[in-house]
């Protein structure tokens, strides 16, 4: 039997990548948590650098959520079990709301509105309003009726330019009957840092709690957080089993060994929590090391998770490290 559970829910997404899907996202949930609530964040998609910004924002671990990689069932079973304590959850989009994968995989194309669809989840729409007017509330539009499956809750018009830039685009908006839950005006201060291959990791920032609390400042000026948490709602489609271990552990990989070395550092972060969760919950130990500082002690371990390393922090030395100069004790790879 399936049946609506879980706390509210709402997914941040917008109609094109850099509109300001994540300066959004993680200004409402450190405003969300500064209300003295219980937020759980989640991302669309396989991504690892939004999910460590979502972790400092919330205080908690942001689990992704990916319909291209996951089944439904795996997909509600997460959505049920990471927010059990949680008074409202989060989720940020990927890229723009219907782009995925050019093949269906478990349980969708990994779009943003194939995981709203799937959780009954309505959608906050990120609108970069920079050079426009009207046209703004035409893609707005165009986007709540491109799939009957998927709900539009409302906009953020983001990067204003003036209030007189404002009274221009609003009108649009009435006509269409689309709330417009907040305006934040074009300020560079509050862009979070990038690279060639994406935002600056978060455990990068040294002032991260500073600047997400900046956002939070903007996010309560300019947006209406409570009309935005009113719109929330809960996952129409959740675990089969009420014992959600059970239904969890279904989609369990493997269990890698009792003891398990995980790469953890600066360049070595990328990991999902559910994984984590899950490892742990079979009863195994995860010791973590340092490629970086060359802290490698595999003694008694019997299997290691290398993580995929950042490119942009890994010098020579460390791929080194990691390579040809940090190899396994016979035996303990594969136990």
């Amino acid at each position: 039997m399936i049946h609506p559970a879980g706390p509210p829910a709402l997914i941040i997404a917008a109609p094109r990548s850099g509109a300001g899907k994540t300066t959004v996202t993680l200004g409402l949930l450190r405003a969300l948590r500064r209300r003295g609530l219980a937020v759980q964040p989640f991302k669309s998609g396989p991504d690892y650098i939004d999910p460590a910004f979502h972790e400092v924002a919330a205080g908690r671990p942001s689990y992704n959520l990916d319909s291209w990689a996951m089944g439904a069932d795996l997909i509600a079973t997460l959505a049920a079990t990471a927010s059990m304590d949680a008074e409202i959850s989060v989720a940020e989009g990927v890229m723009g709301l219907f782009d995925g994968a050019a093949a269906r995989g478990q349980s969708g194309s990994g779009t943003t509105a194939d995981l709203a669809s799937l959780l009954g989840w309505p959608v906050v729409l990120v609108l970069d309003v920079t050079g426009q007017t009207e046209t703004a509330a035409a893609v707005a539009l165009g986007c709540a009726r491109y799939r009957d499956d998927v709900d539009i809750a409302g906009v953020i018009l983001n990067r204003v330019a003036s209030a007189r830039h404002l009274a221009l685009i609003a009108p649009a908006f009435e006509r269409i009957k689309l709330p417009v839950f907040g305006a934040v005006l074009r300020d560079e201060r509050i862009a979070l840092p990038e690279r060639h291959l994406g935002l600056v990791q978060a455990r990068e920032i040294a002032a991260i709690d500073q600047h997400l609390d900046r956002l939070a400042d903007v996010v309560d000026a300019a947006v209406d957080v409570d009309a935005i948490r009113r719109s929330a709602r809960s996952a129409k489609v959740l675990p089969a089993t009420s014992d959600e271990r059970s239904n969890e552990s279904k989609h369990h990989l493997p269990l890698p060994g009792q003891r398990i070395a995980l790469a953890q550092d600066r360049a070595f972060s990328f990991m999902y929590p559910h994984l984590l969760r899950q490892w742990r919950r079979a009863g195994a130990e995860i010791i973590p090391f340092s490629p970086l500082a060359r802290r490698i002690v595999f003694a008694q371990v019997f299997a290691h998770w290398p993580n995929v390393p950042f490119p942009s922090t890994v010098s020579a030395g460390a791929i080194w490290c990691w390579g040809a100069g940090s190899r396994m004790p016979t035996g303990a790879g594969t136990r």
